[in-house]
């Protein structure tokens, strides 16, 4: 039996161990292990308005996205970041591995997943691209997933907008994984949300950026309504902030123009007749009456910034067109006095170029922005950076057999999205101007 005096030493000893227990909560479970992560502190100060810290997916996703993102480095405003060489990269600037692989990335599809396939050499990725009056920062996705917080970016175009889209998905995932949020069970118009940032990328397929059918499969012939901007993106676009535009290659297939309903011409269409009009005639063309619909806001009230991408160079296969044995075995880049802008891509990328300052003209003070990503200049000398052979197994039957348009991933692509991140701290920062 205890005495009288033992049960208040008994109980005060009860209260003292209840008492620090309820200041080990009070401090959080670091107090009982012997630190403390201030960045949790932080999260609880600063959780968004109607959340509940008993949520734990949602605390935790909160924390990642409290933690300051260190500051991007950026370029100074004279340096021209689409001018100067490729040379080799060191461990010094940690450009001798590449952001991602292919067993940490899941984006990336099967047909630019040159690692999965065996390609033996790997030299291709340890090139950086140096500006000719700066240095280019490598990709720094936290910086980049801050930056775009509670906005959202659209890759409008044909299967190298997917391309971009995929590198820079891989080159997040550093950092964030997304959520699947595609209302369309069609791969080419997918859309993810990374939560975490409230930032959404969607990609809408229009190899043609205007209305399109391919009217005889047999020929590959394709009819294009040149005034009609494509509705399968137009509607699409509403509401985001940033559209990618970019096309190219596709216009070197046979195919017959219509404007104002009328027959116009082809290119390569074999009909008795028809008069027979340009490449460049009808990229130009396709590509004023898309801009024109971004730049006027007419895209279904699309407001946002308009991101121009030149093309992608068509001029990569060697020894034969790309259904007649051509083929891009390149093991490094061309060197600066090997290869220049010529043929096709010059023409290409100058009708480009020439629509966007006409478009960026005509937007001028209305509600979208123009910029201009003028990418085909570093790409040229690239050769070596496609997938060729190794985008599938070697006994599949494939239409594209060696590949020389896509990018392997990782690959010379990833510096697509350190250009995007260096135009977006440009246009956002207080002294920008058009």
């Amino acid at each position: 039996m205890l005495s009288a005096s033992a049960v208040p030493l008994r109980a005060l000893a009860v209260v003292a161990v209840l008492l620090l227990l309820l200041l080990a909560t009070a401090r959080g479970p670091s107090f009982l292990l012997g630190g403390y992560e201030p960045t949790s502190i932080a999260a609880t100060l600063q959780q968004p308005p109607g959340s509940s810290s008993s949520s734990t997916s949602s605390s935790s996703s909160w924390i990642k996205s409290a933690r300051p993102a260190a500051a991007a480095v950026r370029v100074p405003r004279d340096c021209d970041i689409f001018r100067g060489e490729w040379v080799p990269a060191g461990a010094a600037d940690d450009g001798a591995a590449p952001y991602y692989t292919n067993s940490t990335c899941g984006e990336i599809q099967e047909h630019q997943n040159c690692m999965k396939y065996g390609r033996p050499d790997l030299g291709f990725l340890r090139w950086r691209w140096r500006p000719e009056r700066c240095e280019l920062p490598r990709f720094d996705a936290a910086a980049f997933l801050e930056l775009v917080r509670g906005r959202s970016m659209a890759f409008v175009g044909d299967s190298l907008a997917r391309n971009h889209m995929q590198s820079l998905m891989c080159l997040l995932s550093k950092v964030e994984h997304p959520k699947e949020v595609s209302k369309s069970p069609d791969p080419e118009f997918r859309t993810v949300h990374y939560e975490s940032h409230n930032f959404t990328v969607a990609a809408f397929r229009s190899p043609y950026l205007v209305t399109a059918n391919q009217s005889d499969p047999a020929s590959g012939r394709w009819d294009l309504y040149l005034d009609e901007p494509d509705a399968a993106w137009v509607a699409g676009v509403a509401g985001f902030d940033y559209a990618v535009v970019s096309t190219g290659t596709w216009f070197n297939r046979p195919t017959v123009f219509y404007e104002g309903g009328r027959l116009a011409g082809c290119h390569d269409c074999l009909l008795r007749g028809v008069p027979a009009l340009t490449l460049r005639y009808s990229l130009r063309t396709a590509f004023r009456t898309a801009l024109r619909a971004l730049a006027a806001g007419g895209a279904a009230g699309f407001g946002g910034t308009v991101i121009v991408r030149t093309v992608s160079p068509t001029s990569h296969f060697e020894g034969g067109e790309w259904d007649r044995g051509g083929d891009c075995r390149r093991t490094r880049p061309y060197a600066a006095n090997e290869t220049r802008m010529a043929g096709l891509d010059l023409d290409f990328h100058t009708v480009q170029v020439e629509e966007f300052r006409r478009a960026a003209a005509a937007a001028s003070g209305g509600a979208a922005r123009m910029l201009l990503m003028d990418t085909t200049a570093a790409m040229v000398p690239r050769a070596d950076g496609h997938p060729s052979r190794y985008g599938h197994w070697a006994h599949e039957k494939v239409t594209l057999y060696n590949d020389c348009v896509h990018w392997c991933l990782p690959g010379p692509i990833d510096l697509w999205n350190e250009m995007l991140l260096q135009m977006l701290l440009r246009h956002q920062s207080p002294e920008f101007s058009s």
